[in-house]
């Protein structure tokens, strides 16, 4: 009945958009009937049912799809993109896939805190031809974590038939190469579904481990009312018509004598009066008005720093060092925290950074991943959403491409969509400089701090790579944390023994000098300090440290001071930091300027692998004729 008011509403340009459930309406009314209240469920776009049977206030959900502030997404998102803890019900994102192993994440946690607990996940059988499927269904079956995967197998990815999708006519089928146990349900049959997944799900409590299920059903309109059925041949919609699955269950209610007319009608009558006073209510709510700052403030979840001096006692270590014990003590003062990544066990990484970790922590909270970026983000992210916090390790930052979909629309944009953080730091060793050719070599943090949502950190030296990993920990944001490989184990310094933080968006003036302002992070610091030697000029250094958020007051400070500026960067140069901290400088010290803002940059090529080849890519062997041009402007 929601169902059919929204499709008036949609026709009168009330609501924007309509993902219709009916014809499905079963299986989501059965599976989270058939779940406690506290276990989460993850839907999809045509899953009302999951909302109703939850008892989410329906005004809540009509003011969700007029975009208004009593919604779910202060108007921000629309349809069933969101969540909300409140219900333990956590929504998609546009790409289908990424929800899946999230439920991995959920459903971790739980195993980890020894709960009973089952997560359900939702998609189409369109889904199920994206990778992230194939990646959850592994990692859940690998870890034996209780996630009840439920498809829909409703015949159409928006008008592509099945048959275009895969060859196996059943989906149940793909979970034989997980090893993964898996059933076939008639979604229209109300009492087979509750049924059915009551009997699983207190066996998975029991038992944990992944269960594939596989809903036979179908969809009675168009992926959303937009597109139609045109695509669908009458007979498939009249068969399919007559398995209406609640005007059968009417029937068999009304035959078993479980019920009658007048309370049907009854129940109607009531019903309606409730769509009708919560559609008044939401109509009324005034539409979502905002401002710039309002906008901005809720990018991040407000983080309270806490700041730990460093101790006196110190021991020269390398930067790989320092970050080891940075892990290893950030590990011991948060007894639930889990490092992931691949080889990171028995090895102790390719790095060997978690070396000895897995004896002191142990295999829950250092856990060896399958090759699954994409999907290991994804569980990251859902062991936030289960309060467990996480640190996961790109093998190379390169890596990242394979799960760039998850961290730039899913982890990015989940405290502005829904007031949901996301509490997880991506390792990422990076940098060319090594011998290591095109895959292997990247330094890619521009491809992040364009990305409202990513805080992005890049320390040059050990003791601040300890301090701004720790705090990095302790943010409840999402943070990507480069360190560059080419410094792993050159770069050595006095770092302090004990425990300590460094504040993000405060960068480090490591010289002072008053002609020139040098800005450059990660390895170029080094590069910078080892040019500064062959010169006569007096530089201000300025180390970044952090990108994102960004210490400008002291890079104008410098500027203003100096009126000379050059910016050295690893990678090549078109859309690089360099260009818009170039950009930056120009708009707000623009008279201060004696010349033109200078960048020094890699060249445009991907990275090649040979020595000589190298050197040629990289900036560093262009930094003193650059500067040299700029003071001679």
């Amino acid at each position: 009945m929601i169902e059919e008011k929204m499709l008036v509403l949609l026709r009168q340009g009330k609501i924007s958009k309509w993902f219709s459930g009916i014809g499905q309406e079963a299986i989501a009314v059965g599976v989270t009937s058939s779940l406690d209240t506290d276990e989460y469920i993850l839907p999809m776009h045509r899953n009302l049912g999951v909302f109703t049977t939850r008892e989410v206030p329906l005004y809540r959900l009509f003011s969700q799809w007029q975009g208004k502030m009593n919604g779910f997404t202060k108007g921000r998102d629309r349809s069933f993109h969101f969540g909300t803890q409140e219900y333990n019900i956590i929504g998609m994102i546009s790409h289908l896939g990424p929800q899946l192993g999230v439920a991995d994440g959920i459903a971790l946690a739980h195993k980890l805190r020894k709960e009973n607990k089952v997560t359900a996940v939702f998609s189409g059988e369109g889904g199920t031809s994206e990778g992230d499927f194939h990646e959850a269904l592994n990692i859940s079956s690998v870890w034996n974590l209780p996630v009840l995967f439920c498809i829909e197998n409703n015949g159409y990815g928006l008008s592509t038939p099945s048959t275009q999708q895969f060859a196996n006519p059943d989906i149940a089928d793909k979970g034989i190469g997980y090893g993964m146990e898996s059933h076939i349900i008639d979604g229209n049959n109300i009492v087979e579904v509750y049924s059915k997944i009551s009997e699983i799900v207190k066996s998975i409590r029991k038992k944990p481990r992944p269960v594939l299920i596989e809903f036979k059903t179908f969809r009675m309109r168009g992926h959303e009312e937009a597109s139609g059925i045109k695509y669908v041949p009458k007979e498939m919609t009249e068969q399919w018509a007559a398995k209406d699955p609640i005007k059968n269950f009417q029937k068999y209610l009304l035959d078993k004598k479980l019920i009658t007319l007048d309370e049907i009608l009854t129940f109607k009558k009531g019903i309606s009066n409730e769509i009708d006073l919560n559609w008044k209510k939401a109509a009324k709510e005034d539409i979502v008005v905002s401002s710039v700052s309002n906008e901005l403030s809720d990018v991040y979840k407000p983080f309270d720093y806490n700041e730990v001096s460093p101790s006196n006692k110190k021991t020269k270590i390398r930067l790989v060092d320092a970050i080891s014990d940075s892990l290893r003590q950030s590990m011991e003062k948060d007894d639930a925290m889990v490092i992931m990544g691949q080889d990171i066990a028995d090895y102790g990484g390719v790095f060997k950074i978690t070396e000895g970790f897995l004896e002191q922590f142990g295999e829950d909270r250092i856990r060896n991943t399958p090759i699954c970026e994409s999907g290991i983000i994804e569980t990251a992210y859902g062991l936030s959403l289960n309060g467990i916090k996480s640190v996961v390790e790109l093998q190379f930052s390169d890596f990242v491409t394979s799960g760039f979909n998850p961290v730039v629309n899913l982890l990015a944009k989940s405290f502005y969509r829904w007031g949901q953080n996301a509490s997880i730091v991506l390792r990422m060793p990076c940098g060319a400089d090594v011998g290591a050719g095109p895959f292997h070599s990247q330094t890619n943090e521009a491809w992040f701090t364009k990305t409202p949502g990513l805080k992005v950190v890049y320390p040059a030296f050990p003791q601040d790579a300890k301090g701004l990993l720790a705090t990095a920990i302790n943010d409840p944001n999402p943070v990507l944390f480069f360190e560059h490989k080419a410094i792993y184990r050159s770069i050595y310094q006095e770092v302090s023994d004990d425990y300590f933080t460094i504040p993000f968006g405060k960068a480090n003036l490591l010289k002072e000098g008053n002609q020139v302002t040098v800005i450059s992070y990660g390895a170029g610091v080094h590069w910078a300090l080892k040019s500064l030697e062959e010169v006569t000029y007096s530089a201000d250094l300025i180390d970044l440290r952090t990108l994102q958020p960004l210490d400008t007051e002291i890079i104008y400070a410098s500027v203003r001071k100096t009126g000379k500026v050059i910016i050295l960067q690893e990678d090549s140069q078109f859309g690089g930091i360099a260009s818009d901290l170039s950009a930056m400088i120009t708009e707000n010290c623009f008279e201060s300027l004696d010349a033109p803002v200078k960048r020094c940059a890699s060249i445009e090529t991907p990275i090649p692998f040979a020595k000589q080849l190298e050197d040629t890519y990289l900036s560093k062997s262009r930094f003193v004729d650059d500067l040299n041009d700029l003071m001679n402007y």
